[in-house]
């Protein structure tokens, strides 16, 4: 089978001259050679613009113009382009940004490696006006919930023409926002979609433009917050969207579901420790924390404890006001995930929080917007931000790739804001810590529960994978779910050889297994 035909489509309106011959230069010199290139001028006032334009058409015969009568802006010009493309594959291309030599062959390898492949996007970096090349931002694979906070696709984006159609192109009103727009479509129909690995695409940074200012087109934000609030109203998504802590980033407010049946699950030995100057049996701040922040109707905690827990602790967890407790007494070693499997064999609970006993509930409604995600049945795990006791992060979703397993952003300050807002915006992850994750019932045991073999390091990573490699679940990390978590209080956290080897020998080498590409989110 022949590799699919790609129609470049670029809106043109006074592009620097020089940035301009940029571009040209990059799509003349690409090793892929099959491709169309449709360029509408939106009656640019700058006098040289339409004739270079023809004398490309003129010299090139894949090149295309249309002159249109009007300006329209972005939306109008790109589907000026995008009605004269007759390639089975659609590219977008600004006019002042370069394509590296190989970007077309790259992505079209994909679509001749997927048959159902109808989105691709890639990696990019910025353009100085004087050519020099800086600031690469190495996506992550698919992630849908991150696409609502930021358009984290967008360059290099390549589509199934035909899917673009279906969805209408893009759609007035969304000026400065419409390939995200139109990304936010496209995906709903996807069959599948896949990260080319790769820094094809280079973002020129030129006076007014948004790969320089992001302030400079502020009704672009207001455009991304129309497209956001759409999707999740396609989707039945019970949320509202809303401006994020900078342009270009969002943020979504989901409804707090306040009465599916909860059960938190708390395995303790019942240890006290100082903290913030104080001394406190931290089980028991751990509930009442959880109680106090919580509008929740039906919460249970089953606190799974050692037989040496001392007796006032345990009568302390009995008298906490407002909280349904149910004790279970744990008689064999200690085993953190046969603490956690006792847990939920004992919980009544249609969705599971499984959490440390060294915590303490930072933001409101922990319980309640935790869970909400858990609604989308796509969404097999949740976990919150967890803060130190000085603040700086703990954890921001675990990263499982090559080998390592790592803290995201680990001891980062609390005003940092992380590559492209990571640390303010929710986002898919590799995995998510066992100190606070939240599942359906029904998934935890789809999943087999935690593995018994690791009972003290890295079972979360093991049911993480489960979660999302077995049952092609997605994992999603809240920022604006907040606890703290007083790290190694009540237990030893050394990490062995033996717990990484059996985590790298049970689930391999990520990157090596997918050959450079990706359509998961790891």
């Amino acid at each position: 089978m022949p590799s699919p035909r790609v129609s470049l489509i670029t809106a043109v309106y006074n592009p620097p001259a020089d940035a301009f011959e940029d571009t040209i230069a990059s799509v003349l010199g690409q090793t892929y050679e099959d491709w169309e290139w449709i360029l509408s001028d939106d009656r640019s006032p700058d006098s040289w613009v339409l004739p270079r334009l023809r004398q490309l058409a003129a010299t090139e015969p894949r090149v295309r113009i249309v002159e249109r009568a009007e300006n329209g802006g972005i939306v109008a010009a790109s589907n000026s382009s995008l009605a004269e493309a007759t390639g089975e594959l659609v590219a977008l291309l600004d006019h002042d940004d370069v394509l590296e030599p190989n970007a077309l062959e790259k992505m079209v390898r994909a679509y001749d490696r997927f048959e159902d492949l109808d989105y691709a996007y890639s990696d990019q970096d910025l353009m100085s006006d004087a050519g020099e090349l800086r600031d690469a931002y190495y996506k992550p694979d698919w992630s849908p919930e991150r696409l609502r906070h930021h358009n984290y696709c967008t360059h290099f984006s390549v589509f199934r023409r035909s899917v673009v159609e279906e969805v209408g192109g893009f759609r007035e009103g969304f000026d400065g926002s419409q390939d995200h727009d139109l990304v936010l479509r496209v995906s709903e129909r996807a069959r599948r979609i896949v990260h080319v690995p790769g820094a094809l695409y280079h973002w020129r940074q030129v006076p007014g433009s948004a790969a320089a200012d992001n302030q400079a087109k502020p009704y672009a934000w207001d455009a991304g917050v129309r497209a956001v609030q759409g999707q999740l109203d396609r989707l039945g998504i019970r949320a509202t969207a809303s401006r994020g802590v900078s342009p270009g980033l969002y943020r979504v407010e989901r409804e707090p579901d306040l009465d599916t049946p909860v059960s938190v699950i708390i395995p303790t030995i019942g240890t006290s420790a100082i903290v913030w100057g104080s001394m406190r049996a931290m089980v028991v701040e751990t509930v009442r924390s959880v109680v106090a922040s919580t509008k929740h109707r039906d919460v249970e905690f089953v606190i799974v404890y050692d037989t040496p827990t001392p007796a006032p602790v345990l009568d302390a967890l009995r008298a906490i006001e407002g909280a349904d407790i149910k004790l279970v007494e744990f008689t064999e070693k200690f085993s953190f995930s046969a603490k956690c499997n006792v847990g939920a064999a004992h919980a009544r609970g249609d969705v599971l929080i499984f959490l440390n006993d060294d915590m303490e509930a930072y933001s409101d409604g922990v319980i309640e917007q935790l869970i909400a995600p858990l609604r989308e049945p796509d969404v097999g795990m949740t976990g919150p931000k967890l803060l130190f006791e000085d603040y700086r992060i703990q954890h921001a979703g675990l990263v499982y790739g090559s080998g390592t397993i790592t803290h995201a952003y680990y001891r980062a300050r609390p005003e940092e804001r992380g590559n492209h807002g990571e640390l303010h915006i929710n986002r898919e992850t590799s995995a998510l810590t066992g100190a606070c994750v939240a599942m359906r019932r029904e998934v935890f045991f789809d999943a087999g529960g935690f593995s018994e073999r690791l009972p003290i390091n890295y079972n979360d990573v093991d049911l993480s994978l489960k979660v999302r490699r077995s049952l092609g679940l997605r994992l999603v990390w809240l920022h604006d779910v907040v606890l703290f978590h007083f790290e190694s209080v009540s237990r030893d956290n050394a990490v062995h050889d033996w717990e990484k080897d059996f985590i790298n020998n049970r689930w391999g080498n990520y990157l090596q297994v997918r050959e450079g590409y990706s359509n998961g989110v790891r």
